[in-house]
């Protein structure tokens, strides 16, 4: 890495102080999104779709509700040409959505672009030519005016086409490699192609920006931006587009700022799929928006069937820490973190909160069809007695005692570190099953009957050692009296220090639940009992907890 002196900055900044968007502190509306995945995301692709994959992948991008979908470059290949034909003969494009197609500012792709988009109603010609330094002097060795006669030959061309056939198509222009070329020359090739469209607020233009390679920080995105949209022609007749890439991991960074600076239209793709280190993330601009209030006028409420389709499609993975849509971003393994989060929704619920602010998770969940249970706390050996308390409560209703909740995540702790391995509701569940329901390692009761005589007199069958004995007991209660017999049996004092129960189901038939803690030896032992009748929960609970302690 003692190679770094030479490289040095390639891009330019304004030549006015453009800092207007920096005032702002968000995004108070959504952009009009323009989806390049069946562009952008398959040229990227290794083994690139074929046209029945991209037709699935098309009616995604509808059902999602995208308004704008560029389906291709129709003058590159007989397969993006015939998927072309496909949507506009088979009636696949909704009257609401307009297709854009690419094309290079040369005179037999245009002609042949025109081609593959004739009887379609709603079109896009979105035509290019790169203006960067770097292009003009080592791809095309051309001077300025030259490079600009280029664009200016292809809007010609594109006005010309249109006028012949009588359609009302749209014109997008895209000076290439834009910030890579200096603003003011960027601006008089952009102005230079407007005065041939001459658009109207009835009929706009749109001059889209790319940040074909991102090679500064956003903030110099942003001043470019603020620059063009200060300065184009015909302003109210121009949609302001931006196309980032991410080649510096700052994508949805320089999207934002530059939504801030002026732009009004978005192009990017799914997952941010795209040459090199990809285009901008459309979701999680999108999403973005979304969490702070803003309706980004797609709908990605199915996260999980969006993700599978697209990894279907494209071959691509997605990374469980993909922002919103990753199998992990809402995963809480962190005791302290389980801890806040089962807080927030249990204070949530108590307070009947509206507004959306739950510890460590900047959404609901369930917005984009994730469900709390099996994604939000994860339990692993990093786990902590929060979040093994609230998967309980919330798969199972079983809502324990504190001091207990903090004893079962021991256990639990201790299960997935053996095992090193993450365990799933269905696997706590047995832990407590096995540690505070069903132990019975030393003795059980078979039967238990009550009188009141002087208090409450039990008599207890207790099964022990390969026989069953009758043990005769009274107390200040049932729960007391089953105890006094325990204690006379073993011989063992202990004190019955944790004693709760609540309503397990609901309905005429609910079962209760009891837990039940003794004290011995300064330790705390814990049991759990569950029956149609609270009073055998309750010394079902005792057996358990008194079986531990015997145990230990």
């Amino acid at each position: 890495m003692n190679n770094y002196k030479k490289y040095t900055k390639q891009f330019f900044l304004p030549p006015e102080r453009c800092m207007d968007w920096a005032e702002k502190s968000m995004i108070e509306s959504a952009p009009v999104w323009c989806s390049v995945d069946l562009r952008d995301g398959n040229q990227s692709l290794v083994e690139p779709m074929d046209l029945q994959t991209k037709i699935e992948f098309f009616k995604l991008l509808v059902r999602i509700g995208f308004k704008e979908i560029e389906v291709g470059f129709p003058a590159a290949s007989e397969t993006e040409y015939a998927f072309m034909r496909a949507l506009i003969d088979g009636g696949l494009i909704p009257d609401d959505v307009t297709v854009q197609v690419l094309t290079q500012a040369r005179e037999h792709i245009i002609k042949r672009t025109f081609e593959a988009v004739k009887g379609a109603k709603n079109v896009i010609v979105h035509v290019y030519n790169s203006t960067s330094v770097a292009q003009r002097e080592q791809v095309f060795g051309k001077d300025r005016q030259a490079i600009k006669k280029i664009a200016v030959d292809g809007a010609r061309l594109l006005k010309q086409l249109a006028e012949q056939e009588g359609a009302r198509y749209r014109f997008e222009y895209s000076p290439e490699s834009f910030t890579g070329t200096e603003p003011e020359y960027a601006l008089e090739v952009c102005n230079a192609v407007l005065d041939v469209w001459q658009p109207s607020a009835e009929r706009k233009a749109i001059i889209n920006l790319p940040a074909t390679v991102e090679n500064a920080m956003p903030h110099v995105y942003a001043q470019q931006v603020e620059y063009m949209n200060k300065h184009l022609k015909y302003r109210d007749g121009v949609v302001l587009s931006l196309h980032p890439h991410n080649d510096r991991g700052c994508g949805v960074a320089a999207a934002e700022t530059g939504l801030l600076a002026g732009a009004d239209r978005m192009e990017g793709t799914l997952f941010g799929n795209g040459e090199r280190t990809g285009n901008v993330d459309i979701i999680t601009l999108a999403m973005n928006m979304y969490s702070q209030g803003v309706d980004p006028g797609l709908d990605f409420s199915d996260m999980p069937a969006i993700t599978q389709s697209y990894k279907m499609y494209t071959g691509m993975p997605v990374s469980p820490r993909q922002p919103y849509a990753g199998e992990l971003v809402f995963a809480a393994f962190s005791g302290s973190h389980q801890d806040a989060i089962a807080k927030g929704m249990a204070f949530r619920e108590r307070t009947n909160r509206q507004i959306w602010d739950v510890p460590y998770l900047p959404i609901d969940p369930k917005d984009v069809g994730r469900e709390y249970e099996s994604d939000v706390i994860r339990i692993n050996s990093q786990s902590g007695k929060g979040g093994v308390g609230y998967v309980m409560q919330t798969a199972f209703g079983i809502n324990m005692p504190r001091a207990m909740k903090e004893d079962m995540g021991y256990k639990v702790k201790h299960v997935s570190d053996v095992t090193h391995s993450e365990l799933k509701p269905a696997d706590i569940y047995e832990v407590f099953k096995n540690n505070y329901l069903q132990n019975r390692p030393v003795f059980d009761i078979t039967e238990c009957h009550f009188r009141q005589i002087d208090g409450i007199e039990a008599c207890v069958s207790l099964s022990h050692g390969g026989k069953v004995t009758q043990v005769i007991s009274k107390g200040n209660g049932r729960l007391d009296a089953v105890s006094n017999a325990l204690k006379a049996y073993f011989g063992k004092e202990y004190t019955l220090s944790c004693y709760e129960q609540h309503a397990l189901t609901q309905g005429s038939r609910s079962k209760a639940i009891s837990y039940v803690g003794v004290e011995a030896d300064g330790r705390m032992f814990f049991g759990a009992g569950v029956d149609d009748d609270i009073i055998k929960s309750s010394y079902k609970a005792l057996v358990s907890a008194v079986n531990n302690m015997l145990k230990a």
